[in-house]
């Protein structure tokens, strides 16, 4: 019966003591409910918010900023919160850009009073591509010979000093500008995101590129080459008009959707802020000789010698026959993978000889740089030439010719093995031009080499017709000519230094 007692008991007292644990767990509740006892900064603080937290810009950032630069495009609305800006171009329009000094007080003191070295680059934005960015440029120029991608209008320009450019370097030119003073530069972009995408179905996206500003202050021997800050910005090129188009385009969209859906877009912002990024990377900034400097149009530039850019220095012209020999060395293969056009697998090949890249097979060279690339490679690996698309043979016509030709005249038949040669001695020696584009202006530069002289002293090249005539060369009629034609080459003078070139 006394057992049966204690049960109650040891029950009565386990449930006061949940019941006692029970408050206290609850008590405080209300307290951490009142009116200033709640802090939205602890609940901030838990680990998912910070990291939620780190990924957003900071409202300071751009304030530690050294500069700022401001490209006076609106950027387009139909882009997402967190996505990157997308400003749209017009190829070839001139569009300002605003350098800005956003140094705080006493920061950067050494760069007071002194220039500093801006650098500009259109780049592909796509990674894919800037892989191949080196062969992508060179096919460009293949393509729009003489054209640039980068210009920079001078006269519109304020506050630039000794602009800059190299002819092969096509995407990036270069000036010097005073940060307490005012500046603006105005670019020109002359290629279109079109150019570089592959045509599929009938329907095209032009692929965006980076406007990337390098900046850098000089060091203790006058050379600009401690980096002080970099920013680049999303843009695509459209032909004239169509970033117009484009963003009106846009804009027409976003007004159709729902307010919830605008909410996740971000505004479009009359101006684009260049935001900060990494130096552009593989550049050593040296520029110790003068650089091919501007003129007033936007296509020309004086070939001096000198750097134009300070990340290559001037190639040499490859000889005629630039075959890598077993005993390159090392730096040698290097400059060889430069000059025919492997700058982009220099990396890869660093410390390989003449030999061992000559030790290469077809399938070893195709699996280290793919099957495009592979080939190409191989082929200028083992030096294998490509056959011209016409081949004409010339003789420069002497005085002694014209004589024993007004001697032949009345017999044709000798007169032809005089070109040659006859059995009195005579020999003429004659010389292969070997033309590819099939111009009347490659044939005019090959016959300038011929005759060492500069092309702009040829006037016209004429080819001599029925009874005598003189016959302008055109292109169509280049493209007419035989395979391994072969000519006389007659000059007649023409002004001070000019000459008129008959081909009979």
């Amino acid at each position: 019966m006394a057992w049966a007692l204690k049960l109650p008991l040891a029950d009565e007292v386990i449930e006061s003591g949940l019941v006692q644990d029970f408050d206290a767990s609850l008590s405080g509740i209300g307290q951490e409910l009142g009116a200033g006892a709640y802090s939205m900064s602890d609940v901030l603080a838990l680990p998912i918010f910070k990291q939620e937290e780190s990924s957003l810009p900071l409202d300071n950032e751009n304030e530690i900023l050294p500069f700022q630069y401001v490209l006076c495009a609106a950027t387009s609305p139909a882009v997402k919160l967190h996505d990157e800006t997308l400003t749209y171009l017009n190829q070839g329009q001139s569009y300002e850009i605003r350098m800005l000094d956003n140094r705080k007080l006493g920061e950067l003191p050494e760069i007071n009073g002194k220039l500093v070295k801006s650098i500009f680059r259109v780049v592909f934005h796509d990674r894919r591509l800037q892989y191949t960015e080196h062969q992508q440029l060179e096919g460009w120029r293949w393509n729009r010979p003489g054209d640039r991608i980068l210009d920079i209008d001078i006269p519109m320009s304020v506050g630039i000093i000794d602009p800059r450019a190299n002819p092969t370097q096509l995407n990036t030119v270069e000036f010097l500008w005073d940060p307490a003073k005012r500046t603006s530069v105005f670019i020109q972009v002359h290629c279109i995101s079109t150019e570089f995408t592959m045509r599929k179905h009938g329907g095209e996206k032009g692929v965006p590129f980076r406007v990337q500003i390098d900046t850098f202050k000089e060091n203790e021997n006058g050379e600009y080459t401690e980096h002080l800050h970099s920013a680049s910005c999303q843009i695509k090129v459209f032909k004239p008009k169509g970033a117009d188009r484009k963003q009106k385009t846009d804009r027409e969209k976003m007004e159709k959707r729902t307010p919830h859906e605008k909410e996740k877009y971000q505004p479009s912002y009359e101006t684009t802020i260049l935001t900060e990024c990494s130096p552009w990377p593989e550049i050593t900034y040296v520029n110790n000789s003068p650089s091919p400097g501007f003129n007033s149009s936007h296509s020309s530039f004086f070939l001096g010698e000198g750097n134009g850019s300070p990340n290559h220095q001037p190639e040499p012209p490859p000889p005629v026959t630039d075959n890598l020999l077993p005993t390159t060395t090392p730096q040698e293969a290097q400059q060889w993978l430069h000059r025919n056009r492997f700058s982009t697998f220099t990396r890869l090949f660093t410390n390989f000889s003449g030999a061992d890249l000559l030790k290469l097979t077809r399938d070893d060279v195709i699996q280290i740089c793919g099957p495009a690339d592979g080939i190409r490679l191989f082929n200028a690996l083992k030096g294998r030439m490509v056959r011209p698309r016409l081949t004409i043979y010339v003789c420069q016509e002497s005085l002694q010719l014209r004589e024993q030709q007004q001697q032949q005249q009345p017999q044709p038949q000798p007169q032809q093995k005089q070109e040659d040669g006859d059995s009195d001695g005579t020999f003429f020696v004659y010389h292969a031009i070997y033309l590819e584009e099939l111009t009347a202006a490659e044939l005019t530069e090959k016959i300038a080499q011929l005759f060492s002289i500069s092309p702009h002293q040829i006037s016209q090249i004429y080819k001599q017709g029925p009874t005598g005539i003189h016959v302008l060369i055109s292109d169509e009629m280049i493209q007419n000519f035989q395979e391994e034609a072969c000519f006389i080459l007659d000059t007649m003078k023409e002004g001070s230094d000019g000459y008129h070139v008959i081909l009979k």
